[in-house]
């Protein structure tokens, strides 16, 4: 699949305001500063439809992007790590976990991790909570071009080790890497599968 147009649709931090559930929807999460917004102006084949910023915390909104007329691409704040007052962070958290929780048109949330550091209590612990409340959640490893083809397989197998003690059978990986257009089809791919079969069910 490839996308050939991209829109701001809506921002706003309540979930009752989102659009209505007559699309099929992929949100993407992560720790802040993972890469997130640099994948998702990957996928659009955009520079700047979702801000980037070297500071974490840069996405403070739950922010709808509408795809070919046909889905909606779902840009959520990171969790953890933000040089941002822990009340706001947890305004952040409260209302996109609301969203997650109340979206019945989310087909998955894409949930990022940096291939560079291994498994981090923050990614368990919410990925934990997403299998507990059964979430579809896909795992995306981003800055793959930071690390040796060796080093990179390592990493992932070993991520995969920790995973394999959580889930059962375990959830789809991609392995992408924003400035050499890594994992692109493979997550498009996926998703025009998923969206194919949306309302069929």
């Amino acid at each position: 699949m490839e996308i050939k147009q991209a829109r701001f649709f809506v921002s706003n931090s309540d979930p009752g305001k989102c659009p209505r559930p007559d699309k099929p929807e992929y949100a993407f999460i992560g720790r802040s500063n993972v890469g997130k917004s640099s994948l998702i102006n990957m996928l659009t084949n955009s520079k700047s439809l979702a801000k980037t910023s070297g500071k974490p915390g840069k996405t403070r909104l739950i922010n709808h992007f509408l795809i070919d007329e046909s889905w909606y691409l779902v840009d959520l704040p990171g969790y953890g790590y933000a040089k941002v007052p822990k009340a706001e962070r947890e305004k952040w958290e409260k209302f996109f976990r609301a969203y997650i929780l109340q979206r019945v048109n989310l087909c998955c949330l894409f949930v990022l991790v940096d291939i560079r550091h291994q498994a981090m209590e923050s990614d368990l612990g919410f990925m934990t909570w997403l299998g507990e409340n059964q979430v579809p959640f896909a795992v995306v490893f981003t800055k793959s071009d930071k690390l040796k083809p060796e080093a990179a397989e390592l990493a992932i197998l070993k991520y995969k080790e920790v995973l394999s003690g959580l889930f059962e059978p375990l959830p789809h990986i991609f392995i992408t890497s924003s400035s050499r257009i890594l994992g692109k089809k493979e997550i498009l791919d996926f998703i025009g599968e998923v969206s194919a079969s949306w309302g069929k069910l």
